[in-house]
């Protein structure tokens, strides 16, 4: 069962802070849709994010607010349509 919250939630702005390739601060993120060690997918504010990399784990994860903070090596951020319209975050990032 899916996670729903009611609760109104501001518009969400977006950034992303990378450092040495080892620490990722994500701002705008509205929904993890799955995570292991090579790859985080989520949903943000300005669409479908991927995070690829090695030794990937979540340090802090606030939906509330937004924010994610991820430790491990990033090698690519991969970003989906900015419209979302249906469809699960795969169909949105591979145009299926």
């Amino acid at each position: 069962m899916a996670y729903v919250d009611d609760r109104a939630r501001p518009s969400l702005n977006h950034h992303i802070i990378l450092e040495e390739r080892e620490q990722l601060v994500v701002s705008g993120v509205e929904e993890v849709e799955r995570f292991d060690e090579n790859t985080i997918l989520l949903t943000t504010a300005q669409g479908a994010l991927e995070i690829q990399g090695e030794g990937l784990h979540i340090e802090k994860l606030s939906l509330d607010g937004g924010d994610l903070k991820v430790e491990g090596r990033v090698n690519a951020l991969l970003y989906g349509e900015e419209n979302r319209t249906g469809g699960g975050l795969f169909a949105r990032l591979f145009g299926g």
